[in-house]
């Protein structure tokens, strides 16, 4: 494991025009200090892979204050005015994709198979351009894997080692996303020694962690 890093040396990592998984439902389980330093560092055209946009100083929403964002690929934005005005302008892409499909996109990724078959959309503007393939008789759209160069990540523990725990609904999306990421950034509440964790505890093993952020002063 690589000695822990601050949010600024994540920021940097981080190229403009790369594509991000980004962790949380409506701020929780976000890794608020990296969204903040990834928002102050200047990045611009981020495909950023998210749940839904929270609210402006909420979750992923310091990123699009920002203009750091060209594309949105997520499940709800209704709640966060500066998507929707930067949407109506033009400035930001929005390609709004169903919940369960999303996270099973984000899964396919991570396991290495093709895609998803799934009847959700048929029938809607969600089919427009896709693949209708038939199973034993019945329709399902082909729904393509959803992975990024990096995934942001927090977490409730990790050990010396990267291994990852997380805490109640602040799990959400965090492990189907460590799978996704070509690059791999979590962002622990707290890092411990090795043997803290029970084994059976760990939700996301170290090996798939390739950064971890130190903990806040």
């Amino acid at each position: 494991m690589h000695p822990a890093i601050t949010p600024e040396d994540a920021a940097a990592l981080i190229p403009d025009g790369a594509s991000v998984l980004l962790s949380g439902f409506m701020g929780v389980g976000t890794p608020d200090r990296v969204v903040r330093a990834l928002a102050a560092s200047g990045r611009r055209n981020l495909t950023l892979i998210v749940n839904d946009a929270a609210r402006p100083h909420l979750g992923v929403g310091p990123l699009i204050a920002a203009r750091c964002v060209r594309k949105f690929i997520g499940s709800h934005i209704g709640l966060n005015p500066d998507v929707q005005a930067q949407m109506r302008a033009g400035t930001l892409e929005v390609d709004l994709v169903p919940q369960g499909t999303f996270v099973e996109r984000i899964r396919a990724a991570g396991m290495g198979l093709g895609g998803v078959l799934t009847p959700t959309g048929l029938g809607t503007l969600v089919a427009k351009g896709k693949r209708v393939i038939e199973v034993e008789g019945k329709p399902f759209l082909l729904e393509p894997p959803l992975r990024a160069d990096f995934a942001l990540i927090a977490a409730r523990s990790c050990d010396y080692v990267g291994n990852l725990t997380y805490m109640l609904s602040a799990t959400n999306f965090n492990p189907i996303m460590a799978l996704a990421g070509a690059v791999v950034i979590a962002e622990p509440e707290e890092i411990v020694p090795v043997g803290m964790i029970p084994p059976d505890a760990v939700k996301t093993p170290g090996v798939l962690v390739d950064h971890v952020i130190r903990r806040a002063a």
